[in-house]
């Protein structure tokens, strides 16, 4: 179990990567790339397996408000990228304030993860 959860963790942090790594390459002229909606879906699908894991596992005690805002930020950044890849891909501009949000939620989610003890 405790293998499966680190490659879990792994594709996890791979997810965040490709939502954060994108919207930094694009500050210039925020966008919404379909890689960061993969990564957002990404992102949620191993979180729910991470989270249905996690009372398993030996010496783990999971902080359930925590993972419930993670969970919450982690499907409005996976709207919100689903909605500006959908306006990609119709040739319609994307605003600044829905880039934005892709990136710094995820970005949020994060600063979450790791701060928050």
């Amino acid at each position: 179990m405790i293998i499966l959860f680190n490659i879990l963790v792994f594709l996890h942090v791979v997810g965040a990567a490709m939502i954060v790594g994108y919207w930094i390459a694009t500050m210039r002229t925020p966008t919404v790339h379909p890689r960061q909606r993969d990564g957002a879906f990404l992102q949620l699908l191993t979180g729910i397996a991470m989270m249905g894991i996690l009372p398993f596992l030996p010496d783990k005690d999971p902080n359930y408000a925590k993972l419930g805002i993670k969970f919450v930020i982690a499907i409005v950044v996976a709207v919100l990228a689903v909605i500006g890849s959908r306006k990609v891909k119709k040739g319609e501009p994307v605003s600044t304030g829905l880039a934005h949000g892709v990136g710094g939620l995820a970005l949020v989610n994060i600063a979450i993860a790791t701060i928050w003890q």
